[in-house]
């Protein structure tokens, strides 16, 4: 059984940040099936999330990529629309392996987040049997629980000044294991959005990522996909998680690609 409960809750994000790598990340936004779970491993992928913050998805679809995932071997991470436990206990009791919180500004409010994702004595997340992450198996609560928060994972989002500000004490609860910075968020709250180049966010990572490295901890880079060369410049800086890109943008730059290269042809 020992053997068999710790197959079933590999995290390959964990596994390879672990290793020292670098894991990568592809969000689900428009693609509700399991499809994108066997594309996301065939492309390489070590994890997706489902960003239920800003798509349609609902719970039930969750619960069938995130199942799949399981099966598949991928990571998947839910991003929850509101920080409470209505969403996130119910994402990680129908399979996903991560949460990630948008938003988060304060210690108090990780703290919350940690509470609802993770079970005594961490948190308080409500026990309930039958999960995926076990084919449904029942398994006692002793071997259950501490397997559960050892492969869950927390992400707290940076997306404002004010996340910063109070980004140590934020970064020491106890149970985050993750800062993923929303560069797209944090440079709105900033007054400057669209100017990835500016100082202030080359100084948001590597403040961050130094907090995290004294910590224990670990960064993700978000909302970069069109500036390859920033996300190779904090990766190289000490980040170990990318958030590669929506399905959306994958789809539409493929499409956009093939129709130009038709225009393209001289008749």
């Amino acid at each position: 059984m020992v053997g068999e409960l710790e197959h079933s809750l590999r995290n390959p994000v964990k596994e390879k940040i672990a290793a020292g790598g670098v894991a990568s990340s592809m969000t689900l936004r428009m693609v509700a099936a399991n499809d994108a779970v066997m594309i996301a491993g065939a492309a390489g992928f070590d994890s997706l999330y489902v960003d239920l913050e800003h798509s349609g998805f609902s719970i039930q679809a969750t619960g069938h990529i995130a199942t799949m995932a399981l099966a598949a071997g991928i990571a998947c991470f839910v991003r929850v629309p509101a920080n409470t436990p209505e969403y996130i206990s119910r994402v990680l009791d129908v399979g996903a392996l991560g949460i990630i919180a948008p938003g988060v500004r304060s210690a108090v409010e990780a703290r919350a987040v940690v509470d609802a994702a993770k079970y005594p004595p961490i948190g308080r997340r409500g026990i309930s049997g039958a999960l995926p992450h076990f084919r449904y198996r029942p398994v006692p609560a002793a071997q259950a629980l501490p397997a559960l928060n050892a492969a869950t994972m927390v992400i707290v989002q940076f997306e404002s000044e004010a996340s910063l500000e109070r980004a140590e004490e934020i970064v020491a609860v106890e149970g985050v294991d993750m800062v993923l910075i929303g560069t797209n968020d944090l440079l709105a709250d900033m007054g400057l959005p669209g100017q990835f180049d500016h100082e202030k966010i080359r100084g948001a990572y590597l403040r961050t990522i130094e907090i995290c490295r004294r910590h224990d901890k670990h960064v993700g880079v978000g909302g970069l996909a069109s500036r390859p060369d920033l996300v190779e410049t904090f990766v190289k800086a000490g980040a170990r998680y990318v958030s590669t890109g929506t399905d959306i943008q994958f789809l539409l730059e493929a499409a956009t690609k093939r129709a130009q290269q038709v225009a393209a042809i001289e008749v």
